[in-house]
């Protein structure tokens, strides 16, 4: 969702703003009964044995994210905002024929845009007055994505935890490869390379897990190293360090969102039959653009296993089919309802990014 609204920002040519609630969760409400000790060092003398009844949330309560959620929510809808029926973090306020203010919610972050700048400057100084804010500007940095606006383009990238994760492995001097896997290489469970640490491979695959979010060329390599976290081996352990390597390469690697493109929602998407050697299930992929750089992507194993090539062509083209669906409603909430069917094509596409942006010649689009 995060992505969605980025790239319709830029092809809009809005700027993005970010706000941070300070010690969000003490702001929610309980509509529970909830009693805690008295803390130490502030014991009331003769009252040893009493407890206080809470009146807000406090961190560490099972309820506190909720009532917070219930809290800014309530007050986004007095303040004239409609919630997304299909992302409940996501709101819109409309204003004229063209003034439009679009937030999205984070826990205590909150990442907005829009058409009007009165209508920013409005919100943010009511925000102000209800909460204790920090205003941080134009987003620059969310959830480990960095972004850099230009009057041209939105490029978002993760090259600081990239280099961070080449530290944590010890990798950070490694000899870089061209792709993330061994080209018609096939791993299975039991390979008979031995056992490796499962703590360790399973702390490397989920960091990898967490760099897709800027990354769709490590997507399918992510996604197939995480079929083995139960009882990792050597070669699996091997394949993931490849995909460092090809990291040290590509770190400067990321996604632009050219401005002043037509709004379109364009899908591709893919399937691999037989790819899984162990039950003989295929891999389904997709990916889509609102007509500049991707903002949606995926890889996952089907659930049964296709009996042809074509039978799990129609597997992917149905889950890329239902994801384009949500993505419509999301751009519908917004204010973009696409006219026409989603095109899509079976092929992806390679785009050309400028090394002065980018730092690399290519990028998987």
């Amino acid at each position: 969702t995060i992505r969605a609204l980025i790239s319709l920002a830029a092809q809009k040519s809005w700027f993005l703003y970010q706000l941070d609630v300070k010690s969000a969760f003490l702001n929610g409400t309980l509509n529970e009964e909830v009693y805690v000790q008295q803390p130490q060092g502030f014991v009331a003398k003769g009252e040893e044995e009493k407890v206080y009844k809470l009146k807000k949330a406090l961190y560490g309560l099972k309820q506190a994210p909720r009532a917070w959620y219930s809290e800014i929510d309530a007050y986004f809808i007095t303040k004239g905002f409609q919630r997304s029926k299909s992302e409940p973090t996501l709101y819109v306020k409309t204003q004229g024929k063209t003034g439009i203010l679009i937030i999205s919610l984070y826990v205590d972050d909150l990442v907005f845009t829009g058409s009007d700048e009165k209508m920013i400057e409005e919100f943010k100084q009511d925000m102000m007055k209800k909460y204790e804010m920090s205003d941080l500007g134009l987003l620059h940095y969310f959830l480990g994505i960095e972004t850099c606006q230009n009057e041209e383009s939105v490029f978002i990238s993760q090259k600081k935890y990239a280099k961070t994760l080449l530290e944590k492995f010890r990798m950070s001097n490694c000899k870089s490869v061209p792709t993330p896997l061994v080209v018609n290489e096939k791993l299975k469970k039991e390979d008979g390379s031995g056992e490796v640490d499962s703590s360790l491979y399973r702390s490397l695959v989920g960091s990898l897990l967490y760099l897709t979010a800027t990354r769709p060329d490590i997507m399918y390599a992510t996604s197939l190293l995480s079929r083995y976290m139960h009882k990792p081996s050597q070669a699996h352990f091997g394949a993931a360090k490849r995909v460092l390597r090809y990291i040290q390469g590509t770190i400067s690697f990321g996604i632009m969102y050219e401005r002043n493109v037509e709004t379109k929602l364009i899908g591709f998407y893919d399937s691999y039959w037989d790819g899984c050697v162990d039950d003989m299930k295929s891999t389904s992929g997709y990916v889509f653009s609102l007509g500049s750089g991707v903002m949606s992507w995926g890889s996952k194993k089907q659930q049964t296993v296709a009996q042809s090539s074509a039978e799990a062509e129609y597997v992917s083209a149905s889950l890329a089919t239902s994801h384009a669906i949500w993505l419509r409603r999301i751009f519908e909430d917004l204010g973009e309802k696409e006219g026409e069917a989603t095109p899509s094509n079976r092929q992806l596409l390679w785009q050309k990014i400028p090394s002065t942006i980018a730092g690399q010649n290519t990028l998987p689009s």
